[in-house]
């Protein structure tokens, strides 16, 4: 276990020790081309033990946009397998971490995902995207799979500097290049 560099300990305002915190399982497939890497689930993703679960994220609008798919309104059940028929697949670089809210700035103690398992779990992967600069730090790590790595626009709300528009094009570029959007 290994903390996030240059992360300190979050603080509760009522003192209790921060929960250590589960993340999501990975969404992959023999079909994966391309597997996009998030940092660790926010809190409103894990509650609905969903990626990507906050409405205000981005990235099932983004995908629903590149696909021409109502992605926001199917079920989750339903957007998993639209995933895994296109060859996205979706994971975290953390498979567990310390945490109160939802920044990345607020993780602790957080736990590397063991990403050997991806390549024998899609044996057609092409290449990684990190969405956001929290899940890039780890480059160095999903590079050992020998496949070129992209770090991508966070999707997050949080991430307000980079309009829908800009976010959608600079994600179309990566996914179109390895054939997971037209």
């Amino acid at each position: 276990m290994s903390t996030a560099p240059g992360h300190t300990k979050p603080k509760r305002t009522d003192g209790a020790p921060v929960s250590r915190l589960q993340g999501l399982a990975p969404v992959l497939s023999s079909n994966t081309r391309v597997l996009v890497l998030g940092s660790f689930p926010g809190a409103a993703s894990l509650r609905a033990q969903q990626y990507y679960g906050h409405p205000q994220n981005h990235f099932w609008k983004i995908l629903g946009a590149l696909w021409a798919q109502p992605l926001t309104g199917m079920s989750y059940e339903d957007r998993l397998a639209v995933l895994c028929e296109r060859g996205l697949g979706v994971w975290d670089v953390y498979g567990a971490c310390e945490r109160e809210g939802s920044l990345d700035a607020d993780i602790l103690n957080a736990e590397l995902n063991d990403f050997s398992v991806v390549r024998w779990r899609c044996p057609q992967l092409e290449a990684i995207a990190h969405n956001g600069g929290e899940s890039f730090r780890h480059a160095r790590h999903t590079e050992r799979l020998g496949v070129p790595v992209y770090k991508l626009p966070s999707t997050s709300p949080a991430n307000a500097s980079w309009s829908f528009d800009r976010k959608l094009e600079a994600w179309a570029e990566v996914l179109r290049r390895h054939g997971v959007a037209a």
